[in-house]
């Protein structure tokens, strides 16, 4: 698997990704993804194996914060560490830019999501009750991140 940086041009690639990972009232559409690509401090990772796309994470990374915006990994590609290597990738990505600490929301009844998040150390830092469109609560969970050279919790 390779994972590398992806910008706006490779807006209608994410969408597609994001529209096979998300049922459709979640869904993010090709323009929503290149303007936000196009904003400051905002980062896309694309896994490959070869050509073919596996899963992108996107984020955004502002002075020592850094948040999760969107995971998306196709269906047959799960369960096989692919959301782990984009997370890790991008809070090293994070990391090396000086954010101090990540933060993501995952629904609360996403058991997959949040054993992955938990498994990377990510702990709740609160909660947006019926934040969803059905009516789950979001829970807001921070990963604090190492710069690099650092050991995590210096």
């Amino acid at each position: 698997m390779t994972i590398r940086p992806v910008g706006a041009e490779s807006a209608a690639l994410l969408a597609a990704l994001h529209a096979e990972a998300f049922p459709p009232a979640d869904q993010w559409g090709k323009q929503a993804i290149a303007l936000l690509l196009e904003l400051p401090g905002h980062v896309a990772l694309l896994a490959t194996r070869g050509e073919a796309p596996l899963g992108f994470i996107m984020g955004r990374i502002a002075a020592d914060q850094a948040e999760i915006l969107t995971l998306a990994v196709l269906a047959e590609a799960r369960q096989a560490g692919h959301g782990r290597a984009l997370m890790q990738a991008l809070a090293a990505e994070a990391a090396r830019r000086g954010a101090t600490e990540l933060f993501l929301e995952v629904a609360e009844t996403n058991r997959a999501a949040r054993a992955l998040y938990a498994g990377l150390g990510a702990t709740q830092a609160g909660r947006r009750r019926a934040y969803y469109p059905d009516g789950a609560d979001a829970l807001v969970l921070r990963l604090a991140l190492s710069r690099p050279g650092e050991a995590a919790g210096e």
